[in-house]
Formats: C-alpha cells, structure tokens, sequence
C-alpha cells in the first residue's frame, strides 16, 4: 500500500488524464476515487466503498428535491409557460434600448423559479429569443452573450438544483439555502438589464429599436399568461418560506402543479409527456453520477486523513479571512475554466469548507458566494457549459467566438454583484434569518 500522499498523487493525476480524455467528470472521479482508496487502504476497504457509496448517496430523502425541480421545470416548458413570459416581457420591454435583450434576461429570471436547471434555460431560450433577436437586427455578440448569461440566473434564483447541492455537501438547511439565492439572483437581473441597457445606447446599432408600439391594453393582458410562473414559484417557495413544508415536499408539490398546469392548458399529449419525464430522468441521472462520483472521491481524501492535513496545514497559515475567500474563489474559478460546477462543489467543498468555517464566515452567505463563483464559470472560458449550450442549441448560424465575446460584459456585471454581496452580506442573510 501507498502512503495516502503518493495515493493522492497518483488518483489526482488520473482524474485530470480522464478529464482530458473525455471521461464523463463523474466516472473519472469514482474511478479515481476507488482507486486511491485501493492505493492506501487496500482491496477490501476499495470494494466495501464501491459497493456502499452509490446507494448511500441516491437513498437521500433531502436529495429526491432534485429529480422533482428538474421534473417541474421541464414540465413548465411543455406547458409553454417560457413562451407565455417571453411575449409579456417582450410586450413591456421591446421599445427599450436592448429591449429584447432585456425581454430574454426578464423571461428567463422568471422561468428560473420553475427551472432550476442553467442549461435548461439557455437551450430554450436560445431557440425562442435567438431568431427574434438576429430578425430584429440585434448584433449576435449581444443576443448570445445576453442568453447565455440569463441562464445562469437559474443557479441562484430558487429552486436551484446548484443550492441544493451545496446544502446537501455542507450539512446546511436546503431551505435556507433556496432562500438565500432570491435577492442576489433578483439583484443580479438588474444589473445585468443595466448593462444592456448601456451596452445599447454606446452601440445603437447592435440592438435597433423596433417601429412597432404595443397598446397598453394589450400589455396589462398579456400579464395574465404569467400566472402560471407565479403559481409555481408561491407554491415552493411560499411553502418552504413559510414553514408549511420541506423542501423536498416542496419540489414533489411544485412538480405536480406543473402537472396540473400542462393538463389545464390542454398539452398532455402522451408522446410529449413521455419524453418530458424520460428529460428530467435523463438530468437527474446525471447529476446523480456527477454527485456519486464526487462523494467516492471525497470518502478516499477523507478517510487518508488529507482533508484534515490539508485544512489544518491552511489555517496554520493564519490568513486574514478575506485570503482565504480570494484564494477559494481562484481556486474555484481556474477549475470552473475545465470542469462544471456540481463537480467543482462535490471536490472542493469537503476540504475548503471547514477552513472557511474556521476562520468565521457564514455557512449560508459562503453557499450564495459559492454559487456566484458557478454561475461565473458557466460563462468563463474555455468551457463555459452555458457559452455551448447557446452554440449548439441555435437556430441561426452562430460562430463560437461571438457567443464568448458576447458574455465578455456579462462576466464583468457578475463580478460586480460578487463584489456586492462580498460588500455587504446582508443581501444573503436577511432573508434565510426570517425563514419560519
């Protein structure tokens, strides 16, 4: 047997050969997980976690929230309830410089209370709001840039499959959690319609203002296709704020409304429905695997003792506090540039969280942070899921370097809004200290 610092070694180098490889990131890091188990505490011990990990990990009554948000948002999508926001938004908000622009980012903070999926929501508003956008005339940089980066909104704005993630790794309230992300994800909205609204009135030309006028009447009429939206997001988020249910409760209610939903407005076909849930069974399976892999990989740097060595080795450092949040957020970022985010959390959590601790920061406040930092690495290069998503998901030819240069701005309005909620943690933790 190895010494578990040879084993950490030789497991870590594995997992980054596979990542390059092409290995799906869960499988590479339950293989190499196993492994360095195998490496330091030999052949039984490996075999005993291969055989128990899986189980134990997927038979978590907290962890069913999941597959139920991810059945919901797609079961609001097959109720068209993304068509009914964006026309409202585009009725209220299209004569504004950017205005489409800004109908895309509205609609899609909005259908984040039904969603929670960040891909979800730039896959389909890439196929709705890309050829209004380019028939309007919008520069494509602007278009792409502002889906892409509306959809990561979804990862703050409850109910959010990342929070939830977060809470279950850490130990934390799955409500709180879900709480916490309202403002900062309402907050990161605006700026993000701010800075489209900037953005077009230096560049008239990459968003032209469009001669049609809607009436007011048909404006405030256009507000009652919302309902549906509202209906949702009252029922989950209202129950967990209100302590009538957890959240877990939440998300099966939340899921079976969208049901409802799709039978009230007469779109149940029997073929679409079987391949909306086979949709959500499919995301849900793979978050499940990303999420297996990452706990086998942390019971191997757990059970050698190197979570302990490496969290005591950086408190012994005695850094300000903030050090320890700047090297995280660089940390989390430079691998947020190669890996996604639910990979990224399982990973790092387990031994930067206890230093974070330590040294007094607010679990809560830290999960919203650490969010930030995933919804900024959905859209950093050179992965950035989100920048793929819009690519592959156009209806209309698009290079992706313009989707990259597109959410170069949006980047930087993330880093403002991280650098808010950094200012002043009240933001986070206000609302999360009136929960029932």
């Amino acid at each position: 047997m190895f010494d578990p610092s040879t084993a950490a070694i030789i497991a870590t180098g594995l997992l980054f050969l596979l990542m390059i490889a092409g290995v799906h990131i869960g499988v590479a890091m339950g293989l190499c997980g196993i492994l360095g188990i195998y490496l330091s505490m030999g052949e039984f011990a490996a075999l005993a976690q291969a055989g128990s990990v899986p189980f134990a990990t997927v038979n978590s009554f907290t962890l069913a929230v999941i597959p139920m948000f991810i059945l919901m948002g797609s079961l609001a999508t097959q109720a068209r309830l993304t068509t009914d926001l964006y026309a409202a938004a585009y009725n209220w908000f299209a004569r504004m410089p950017g205005g489409l622009a800004m109908t895309t980012t509205i609609a899609s903070a909005a259908f984040g209370a039904a969603s929670g999926s960040t891909m979800v929501n730039a896959a389909v508003f890439t196929k709705m709001a890309m050829p209004e956008m380019t028939n309007a005339g919008y520069d494509k940089r602007l278009s792409s840039g502002a889906i892409a980066s509306a959809g990561v909104l979804s990862a703050m704005i409850p109910p959010s499959v990342l929070m939830v993630i977060y809470a279950i790794t850490t130990e934390q309230s799955v409500g709180k959690m879900l709480i916490a992300g309202l403002i900062p994800g309402v907050m990161t909205a605006f700026i993000f319609l701010f800075g489209i609204y900037i953005w077009a009135k230096l560049k008239p030309a990459h968003a032209p203002m469009p001669e049609h006028r809607v009436p007011l009447s048909e404006k405030i009429s256009s507000l009652k296709n919302t309902w549906g939206i509202l209906l949702l997001f009252g029922m989950v988020i209202g129950g967990i704020y209100g302590g009538w249910f957890v959240p877990t409760y939440a998300g099966a209610v939340g899921a079976f409304g969208a049901f409802l939903i799709v039978f009230f407005k007469r779109r149940a076909q029997l073929k679409t429905l079987r391949e909306t849930f086979l949709e959500a069974i499919l995301s849900s399976s793979t978050i499940f695997l990303v999420v297996i892999g990452g706990m086998l990989f942390a019971r191997f740097l757990t059970y050698t003792g190197l979570v302990s060595e490496i969290s005591g080795w950086l408190i012994a450092q005695d850094l300000a506090p903030f050090a320890y949040l700047m090297a995280f957020g660089v940390l989390f970022l430079i691998l947020g540039c190669f890996i996604e985010p639910i990979a990224i959390m399982v990973m790092t959590l387990p031994v930067m969280f206890p230093v974070m601790m330590n040294v007094g920061y607010d679990p809560i406040w830290l999960g919203v942070v650490v969010i930030k930092m995933c919804e900024i690495s959905l859209i950093t290069p050179p992965v950035g899921l989100n920048v793929f998503v819009v690519r592959s998901a156009s209806p209309v030819p698009l290079r992706l370097e313009q989707v990259f240069a597109g959410v170069t701005p949006f980047i930087l309005m993330e880093v403002v809004a991280l650098a808010l909620l950094m200012a002043f943690p009240a933001i986070v933790t206000w609302l999360p200290s009136m929960i029932a």
